[in-house]
């Protein structure tokens, strides 16, 4: 036993004495880890090892030492072999959870282990489950060993007994010695749920800006130069607050050619996806991937990859096919994955050139959806961290002029009405200049802006001021319009004083037929068309003279945007048992109060998605979100490492008040700033916010319900994009353990809801 550490041909390759350069072991003991893995296995057989001297000592199963999850699919029992017991007699057996019987011995003679070395056939372990069947229940078998110091050893037990379940210590695993049993959570009673969810409801923060039915114009930004009264201000609303972190700016580029690209947007209820599919989404290559529950899938990373461009008829017009085969489905890059890492080569490469300002101008007949168009760009860019706000015209309107304007104020002949919206449109305006020349990036600038004529009035005022992209949202679909304009009537300021639904109904309509009348499609500049996009049933997007970074982001962003109400569910994983001991990081199991967080969690999806068999579960790749995720059947289950909590570097697994005492200056760094503070060999939230991106734009894509079971600072994150709150905010916004936020998206724009499963 004088040699160096060795391994069987089936595990990792070890250190041998030559390796070592004739490294004395007189001093070391042999470490060695048994790992077995299955995917099929649930949660409630647990693997166990039992044997002669050093392992139990005894063949009685009733004393077999249990073996510890590592991952969804793999278990493994570490222990130290004393000097004068290596070699070791044992066998597998698998036990219910909750009970010592019956136990499952595996078959075949006894296994020996010997100085490091699995004798005979170590590939599988083979258990009948069945008597009466010839069908066995296999396992693959890993086994490493090693020589390590005493000096070592001190250090891992030491950290065993801090932390009470494995870490890592100088890159060895913790010792595992006869873990305790774990205690069976609460019964299945009381598990379940009331029946009436609205039990669970708890209120949500009162910063989240669209908690009820609110029209989108409320929220834009507050003119500067006018008050009800009509006279100057400077005042400011909550609204305009600033959004810092200002990290790219647009394109200079600008050409007199006509080049104009045509994105056709598929009906998806003519895509069949690839039944009982699980994707992973991440950073890498592809590989093979299968789930607990017996689905194959694939393990789907994040790659530079791009639709396919065909050419039209036009030389000049490029089609680009989203529509998804059979075949290119089941291997196809996500488009918002491959599209962002396009877009952050970009970013590195052409980002310190797009120092100019970009105004993106909404043209469109009303009812069309031009200000939630407007609400839902504004609300990614500044995610991104680009400074943006929103100038709506309508509101300044109404402040210079009132809200009673019946629909003779916007008669193309009347010439003080066209007089007054023209000063208004100039005030808007002047105002978003201003902000920009002040530091601002993107404007918004939502208004009908229906005639060539308008258009050319805002082309003029931002020369050498700003960039101008018009995006025209054109809508064929008399049922959307006519939805949109009830939903106007119901919310809009203009008829808030009209206590008559149908006379307001009906001088809408008029006030529609005279911007009708004068309507002019735009044909000038740089333009995106929006074309039937709010149906989510297909549609079309052209797009004109767009160069740079950020307008192709904002193009992205738009072609994967629409208005079909679907909830989205976020919570985090059940608690784990690093939640318990206060350490940040780590990837844990859950506690008995996450396991029964779990059952209540699939208890009430169950119950609120029972109508939505088209849902999917996202959850990161760490097992406490997994576990979490595991008793919730009936809907494919996605994982993203983009979903994975912020990366705490060296401080991973640590508790705060260690950091302090260790790491002052860190502990210092965090406090001032903790949004752009990184930790080292870690990430920021900035740096979080960023690798979500592809999150977002496939959340966006969505038609159905997601439940997305992740972590606390990447819920902070995904929620401050919904709630459209600064990024300043991010780190300290509120995101319990055991609750479920219910964010609902729809024609109206967000609302949100809470539910409290258990404290």
């Amino acid at each position: 036993m004088g040699t160096g550490a060795s391994r069987n041909s089936d595990s990792s390759h070890g250190n041998d004495g030559s390796e070592r350069g004739g490294e004395d072991h007189s001093g070391g003991q042999l470490y060695v880890s048994l790992r077995m893995e299955n995917y099929k296995l649930n949660g409630d057989i647990i693997p166990h090892v039992f044997g002669s001297v050093p392992l139990i000592g005894s063949w009685d199963s009733s004393k077999a030492l249990a073996m510890e999850r590592e991952s969804t699919s793999m278990w493994i029992l570490s222990f130290v072999v004393p000097p004068n017991h290596e070699t070791l007699d044992f066998k597998f057996l698998l036990k219910p959870k909750y009970a010592n019987t019956p136990c499952i011995v595996e078959e075949g003679s006894n296994r020996l282990l010997s100085g490091g070395i699995l004798q005979g056939d170590t590939r599988m372990a083979a258990f009948r489950v069945d008597t009466e069947s010839d069908d066995l229940l296999e396992y693959r078998v890993f086994v490493e060993a090693d020589r390590v110091s005493p000096f070592d050893l001190a250090a891992s037990w030491r950290a065993y007994q801090e932390n009470l379940e494995p870490s890592t210590v100088r890159g060895i695993p913790d010792v595992s010695i006869n873990a305790a049993p774990e205690v069976g959570f609460e019964s299945g009673s009381s598990a379940s749920l009331e029946l009436d969810l609205e039990h669970y409801v708890v209120p949500a923060p009162a910063a989240f800006a669209n908690s009820g039915l609110v029209y989108a114009a409320n929220f834009t930004e507050t003119p500067r130069s006018l008050t009800c009264a009509g006279t100057f201000s400077n005042s400011e609303s909550p609204s305009s607050a600033s959004h810092s972190h200002n990290t790219a700016g647009v394109s200079t580029d600008r050409t007199a050619t006509r080049k104009e690209m045509e994105v056709i947007v598929p009906d998806p209820s003519k895509i069949n996806p690839t039944s009982g599919m699980v994707e992973s989404k991440s950073v890498g290559t592809f590989s093979p991937f299968q789930r607990q529950d017996s689905h194959r899938g694939l393990f789907v990373d994040r790659g530079v990859g791009s639709p396919r461009l065909a050419k039209s008829v036009s030389a000049s017009t490029f089609a680009t096919s989203l529509k998804l085969d059979s075949d290119s489905k089941k291997n196809a890059i996500p488009e918002a994955a491959g599209a962002v890492a396009a877009a952050a080569v970009a970013d590195r490469m052409l980002g310190p050139k797009e120092d100019r300002h970009l105004a993106i101008v909404l043209v469109g007949l009303p009812a069309r959806g031009k200000t939630f168009t407007a609400a839902k760009l504004t609300r990614y860019l500044r995610w991104l961290g680009h400074e943006t706000k929103h100038f709506n015209v309508g509101k300044y309107r109404r402040l210079k002029h009132g809200t009673n304007q019946t629909a003779d104020f916007f008669r193309a002949d009347n010439p003080e009405g066209m007089e007054a919206r023209n000063e208004v449109a100039a005030l808007a305006m002047e105002d978003m200049i201003s902000w920009m020349q002040e530091g601002g990036q993107v404007g918004i600038f939502d208004a009908t802006n229906s005639t060539s004529k308008r258009r050319n009035m805002l082309m003029k005022m931002a020369e050498g001021n700003c960039k101008i992209i018009f995006l025209e949202t054109l809508c064929n679909d008399r049922s959307i319009i006519e939805r949109n304009i009830r939903l106007k009537i119901q919310q809009s300021p203009d008829y808030a004083e009209e206590q008559d639904f149908e006379a307001g109904l009906e001088d809408f309509k008029s006030r529609l037929a005279n911007y009708e009348k004068v309507y002019e499609p735009v044909e000038e500049g740089s333009y995106i068309k929006m074309i039937d996009m709010a149906s989510g049933q297909g549609g079309q997007i052209q797009v004109n003279n767009i160069s740079g970074y950020l307008p192709g982001r904002i193009v992205f962003f738009l072609v994967n945007t629409h208005l079909t109400p679907r909830p989205i569910l976020l919570t985090r994983h059940g608690q784990s048992r690093d939640n318990v001991r206060g350490r940040i990081g780590g990837d844990t199991v859950i506690s008995e109060a996450g396991e029964l967080y779990s059952k209540k969690l699939a208890n009430f999806v169950e119950k609120r998605l029972k109508s939505e068999r088209t849902a999917s579960i996202w959850t990161s790749t760490l097992q406490r979100t997994i576990l979490t995720a595991s008793p919730i059947v009936g809907f494919p289950k996605i994982q993203w490492r983009a979903l994975d909590e912020i990366n705490a570097g060296v401080c991973d697994g640590m508790t705060y008040e260690e950091i302090k005492k260790n790491m002052p200056e860190e502990y210092e760094s965090r406090k001032k700033d903790k949004l752009r503070y990184r930790y080292p060999r870690g990430e920021s939230y900035l740096d979080v916010i960023q690798r979500l991106e592809p999150v977002i734009i496939e959340l966006e894509r969505q038609r159905s319900p997601v439940v997305v079971i992740s972590h606390q600072a990447v819920l902070r994150a995904l929620y401050a994009y919904f709630a459209d709150r600064p990024l300043k905010e991010i780190p300290h916004i509120e995101v319990p353990l055991h609750t479920i936020i219910e964010i609902q998206m729809g024609v109206t724009g967000v609302q949100e809801k809470r539910y409290k499963l258990m404290d």
